[in-house]
């Protein structure tokens, strides 16, 4: 198994408050998928590269972690970092795509989510949710796997499943790409909106480690279009030596590592709020953009004094 799992990157990148971008403080905070409670984790947790610096979590008053998986929420609940926390809690929530948040608008001065979201069916429900219980010009911070994560695992299974089957089932379920990410956030009510892709690839002995590893992430496939009884064994073995061919070192062959890439897309957008900065109205500008940069282009590109 690898030391390092996309989960635990994603989450220490997530944070609001990593590297001092955020400066304000935040008295209510929402973790919403928390999850075991990782973000919770980070925060208490001091950064080992600035020892001197004091905790992230001390940037905020109170934490609620809300996860729709009781046994999952309560995982870490009695280790030492629990304790380092000024006010952290727990709550268990409906499945958002069954019944909404239930949290009254304007609870919260940020909302924080980690590797969760891509598993919501209606995100632009969501999304609007959370816009809602936001108060005004504040963000909401979060992290989901893209589109192309695991193209690798993606494609080597389709062959095996065209050479031992004839056929093409469904076996990674469906991410959001990131050219839609942008749009939903704008849809629901977001503004100031920055979207970033991060792909990290981590290397595995061979794909039954990797497999192994998605299933002890939570991460296997839920498409209601799956096959129940499960991948055969022909197409396993096949779905190896194609993943090896496509993918892996070919100077090592059946002992080099294989990569599986992960692409994660993070996302921050703020609720509208008094002070922020707004774009002028459309026609509303002076200078045509079309005669600056043809006179740039007659002057060699420099600018005109």
């Amino acid at each position: 198994m690898p030391t390092t799992t996309p989960h635990s990157v994603a989450t220490s990148d997530t944070s609001p408050f990593e590297n001092q971008d955020i400066k304000r403080h935040f008295p209510t905070v929402l973790d919403l998928g928390a999850n075991a409670c990782n973000i919770a984790r980070t925060l208490a947790t001091a950064d080992p590269t600035n020892p001197a610096d004091p905790p992230l979590h001390t940037r905020l008053s109170a934490l609620t972690s809300a996860d729709w998986s009781p046994t999952l929420l309560q995982r870490d609940s009695q280790l030492p970092y629990n304790s380092l926390l000024t006010s952290h809690t727990r709550i268990v929530i409906p499945n958002p795509d069954i019944q909404p948040l239930p949290f009254a608008p304007g609870s919260f001065s940020a909302v924080l989510s980690s590797l969760s979201l891509h598993w919501i069916n209606d995100l632009p429900s969501l999304l609007s949710q959370i816009a809602t219980v936001l108060k005004p010009d504040c963000p909401f911070i979060a992290a989901i796997f893209g589109g192309d994560s695991l193209f690798e695992l993606r494609t080597s299974l389709q062959l095996a499943d065209l050479d031992r089957r004839g056929g093409v089932s469904t076996h990674v379920s469906p991410l959001a790409d990131v050219r839609d990410v942008g749009g939903l956030l704008q849809r629901a009510g977001f503004k100031l909106l920055t979207v970033d892709v991060d792909d990290i690839v981590v290397e595995y002995p061979d794909t039954f480690a990797l497999m192994a590893d998605l299933q002890a992430m939570g991460e296997g496939n839920a498409a209601l279009v799956r096959e129940k009884k499960g991948l055969s064994r022909d197409v396993l073995l096949a779905n190896e030596g194609i993943y090896r061919e496509l993918h892996g070192d070919g100077a090592k062959g059946a002992k080099g590592a294989i990569p599986a890439t992960f692409r994660i897309i993070y996302m921050i957008g703020w609720t509208s709020g008094g002070g922020q900065p707004e774009p002028l109205q459309r026609g509303s500008g002076m200078v045509s953009i079309k005669d600056v940069l043809e006179a740039k282009g007659e002057d060699g590109g420099s600018e005109k004094n």
